[in-house]
């Protein structure tokens, strides 16, 4: 249990796949205008991230392994990714209308976003179990939310302050992402890296 709790831990804080590995940041800086957008984007994103991580790691072992076949990983991969993400949109379309005028063009950004794709292929590359890839990809998720809710917590307070017209804009966002980084590197010390 500790073993797992610590994959968790240090997904969502050391190996933060926006403030640690800079991936994901199109929607990171897109929809972090919003705090509305980013809890929903949020949630959306560590669900994709785990359905995908689930699907991939049943696909990788169970048939890819052992058919020998392993270098369609990432071919098999994407278009495991496009298809969830496309069945969330249908689903978010029918039944959540205004989620989905919220979350925009960012939603079939997702299925472009080099987070749900690395997540799986990091659960293959690292060798994790089944459990393992499960807590890796909730973590991936909850550690996007954290950074997107943090961003947009951020971004909205900096919307009515004074900022120079020099930062205006996406320059104080990326002075913001910066010193978040920053925070987040100070994880480092304190839970082991994977």
């Amino acid at each position: 249990m500790t073993e797992y709790l610590l994959l968790f831990a240090s997904t969502v804080l050391v190996n933060n796949f926006v403030l640690s590995r800079f991936l994901g940041l199109c929607i990171f800086f897109g929809v972090s205008k919003s705090f509305d957008a980013s809890v929903g984007m949020g949630v959306a994103l560590t669900a994709v991230m785990t359905i995908v991580g689930i699907i991939n790691y049943l696909i990788y072992h169970l048939i890819l392994v052992p058919l020998g076949v392993e270098f369609f990983t990432t071919l098999v991969f994407v278009l495991v990714v496009a298809s969830v993400v496309q069945l969330l949109e249908v689903i978010t379309r029918r039944y959540l209308p205004n989620l989905y005028q919220l979350w925009g063009v960012y939603l079939i950004l997702i299925a472009t976003n080099c987070v749900v794709l690395a997540v799986p292929l990091l659960n293959a590359a690292n060798h994790y179990t089944f459990m393992k890839s499960i807590i890796h990809s909730i973590g991936a998720g909850a550690g996007f939310a954290l950074a997107l809710i943090l961003m947009s917590s951020i971004r909205e307070k900096l919307a009515r302050a004074d900022v120079p017209k020099a930062f205006q804009g996406l320059g104080i966002a990326f002075v913001t992402a910066g010193l978040l980084a920053l925070a987040f590197l100070g994880f480092s010390g304190m839970i082991p890296m994977e």
